[in-house]
């Protein structure tokens, strides 16, 4: 078994190494490879819609009364008192492949951090990149998203591979409308853990799985959150990827498998927590939604809340796809609630005793903004053309 903590990547060998994290070097040729190759980041792709329900995973996250030591061991108490999620499915929901292997996540929360624990299973563990913010995704990797507002911009990702390295970024809005992926963003006081149920990079015996340990320090997550730290009650949006490879043994070596027709490599699984319905981790609109409770991991278990103003943040973002299909149609933006189908839309989202709300749509140009009111709504709620949703009081 080899243990690594660690928050810089740098560890080829089994030692067991505590490093504190470092500012380092960013480059514009790692973003640059980073948009080319990845073909669910492309900014250029069309905005497609995800083609499953809107259904996301949910999970109440218990409160701990002291930090935890991060060293890769998900076993340790504190752990044992916190619920799995269910099982990560692939990407594009429960009508696509079943994954190869079992990934699961869970969660804690203290003062200081945002705790998070995965083990995936894995009968061949190899890892090849070394360099912090490389294109991590390349390897066999666990990926964390987090969007505290859910307001899908200025959201933040986390790419971990089984030596330890990472790639640390928040992202202003989604690539497909255009977002940037700021890579010098930094998690500052970011601590990681990596324990190897096997052995590393060894192709001769067959290994069980690797865990990952992560704590997040509030301080950089409250950069774009609403207010001061979670408490109580409060939902953010989360989700988790994991991306696989499939892989040869080649002289002794892992070499990724290719197609034999065309000799290109074969392209990644993408299994995730909450499926996005489509082949694109970068809809936060459909990741899962974490409740923070303030009782203790073990000593009681609270129920998830849904809250009913998720129902229409979905209503408007049915219509923000609508839109995207009806310019592609008809080179505008659609000004009127019938170009939607509005009714037709309300009606199958929502049952017969809710009152429907007035939509309201204002296109400026290449912009617009759709407004959702009603008197039996505490909240207006907005969308505009960059998929932002957001809320006023009435």
């Amino acid at each position: 078994m080899q243990s690594v903590m660690n928050s810089t990547p740098n560890l080829m060998n089994n030692q067991n190494t505590t490093i504190e994290k470092k500012s380092s070097c960013k480059t514009l040729s790692i973003l640059i490879v980073f948009i080319l190759l990845s073909p669910y980041f492309s900014m250029s792709q069309e905005l497609g819609s995800p083609a499953i329900p809107f259904s996301p995973e949910t999970y109440v996250v218990h409160k701990i009364d002291k930090p935890l030591i991060i060293d890769g061991n998900i076993h340790k108490s504190e752990w044992q008192m916190a619920a799995w999620t269910n099982s990560f499915q692939d990407i594009r929901g429960s009508q696509a492949l079943i994954p190869r292997y079992e990934t699961r996540a869970k969660m804690l929360w203290d003062d200081q951090y945002f705790y998070f624990a995965a083990l995936l299973e894995e009968p061949h563990i190899w890892a090849t990149i070394t360099e912090r913010d490389a294109v991590i995704f390349m390897d066999n990797n666990f990926e964390i998203f987090i969007d505290p507002n859910g307001d899908t911009h200025h959201y933040y990702e986390l790419e971990v591979n089984a030596l330890g390295t990472f790639w640390d970024l928040m992202l202003t809005k989604p690539y497909r409308n255009g977002g940037r992926a700021i890579n010098a963003w930094d998690i500052k006081g970011l601590k990681i853990g990596i324990d190897i149920q096997g052995t590393l990079n060894d192709p001769t015996d067959i290994d069980t799985s690797w865990s990952v340990e992560i704590a997040i320090p509030w301080d950089v997550l409250m950069e774009t959150a609403p207010g001061s730290r979670p408490s109580g009650g409060d939902q953010w949006r989360v989700n988790f990827s994991r991306v696989q490879w499939q892989t040869d043994i080649v002289d002794g070596n892992y070499v990724k498998r290719t197609n034999p027709e065309t000799g290109e490599v074969l392209p990644e699984d993408n299994w995730s927590w909450s499926p996005q319905g489509l082949i694109n981790m970068h809809y936060p609109e459909m990741w899962g939604f974490v409740q923070f409770s303030e009782l203790p991991a073990g000593t009681g278990e609270a129920e998830f809340e849904w809250n009913p103003e998720e129902d229409y943040k979905w209503l408007l973002r049915k219509l923000y796809y609508r839109q995207n299909h009806f310019r592609k149609e008809h080179g505008r933006f659609a000004d009127q609630p019938d170009q939607l189908q509005f009714n037709k839309l309300f009606e199958t989202l929502f049952d017969e005793q809710t009152a429907k709300p007035d939509l309201i749509i204002k296109v400026l140009d290449n912009n617009y903004i759709m407004r959702l009111s009603s008197d039996d709504l505490d909240h207006i709620f907005y969308i505009r053309n960059d998929s932002r949703v957001w809320k006023s009081e009435q």
